[in-house]
């Protein structure tokens, strides 16, 4: 039985890394056979897994969030934690354009939305206390504020190619870095 349940597991991964590779390339709205021919998987396997299409866009969605979860996680208690996580979200902005795209334009009242969105600002939670505290962030920085720096990171995705979207994602956390950092108290000269 536990062979057979990490059977099933790896399917379900290898169908949800299929879905990231096609939607990033075609748009969340590539067809599913796409999808199924990519995982090299019977089209059954497909819809046990994942119902329909939007039930196959939460379950990359939730895996975007385990992600972060995670990366929160191996980082511990660093001081620079958010930003590694900042950097984080703006590589998978660049390699995965079609669903970052989804999730910025998604209803954010959504309830798989509004739950992706409070699990993300419920982790960055402790990063960002840290960054405030060890002074390599504005002491204002709130997680909710989180979902506003997604959003000027989703300029990347204006890139047409895989090297334009890294360029702009660089560029973007190269100001936001300083936006972070708050306004400087020195005394204009």
């Amino acid at each position: 039985m536990t062979t057979q349940r990490a059977d099933a597991a790896a399917r379900r991964a290898l169908i949800l890394d299929a879905a990231d590779a096609v939607f990033g390339q075609h748009g969340v709205t590539a067809p599913l056979d796409m999808v199924v021919e990519r995982a090299q998987v019977g089209r059954a396997t497909l819809y046990r897994n994942f119902p329909d299409r939007a039930a196959l866009i939460e379950a990359l969605l939730k895996r975007a969030v385990v992600r972060i979860e995670r990366q929160v996680e191996r980082l511990g208690d660093r001081d620079d934690a958010l930003f590694q996580v900042l950097d984080g979200m703006a590589s998978r902005l660049v390699h995965s354009p079609a669903l970052s795209d989804y999730w910025r334009a998604v209803d954010p009242d959504h309830p798989p939305m509004a739950a992706a969105r409070l699990a993300v600002r419920e982790a960055l939670k402790a990063p960002i206390q840290r960054a405030i505290a060890a002074g390599l962030c504005r002491p204002d920085l709130q997680p909710t504020d989180i979902s506003l720096i997604s959003s000027m990171l989703g300029a990347a995705l204006r890139g047409k190619t895989t090297e334009e979207r890294e360029h702009l994602a660089a560029r973007a956390m190269d100001l936001l870095r300083g936006g972070l950092h708050g306004p400087s108290h020195e005394p204009a000269g």
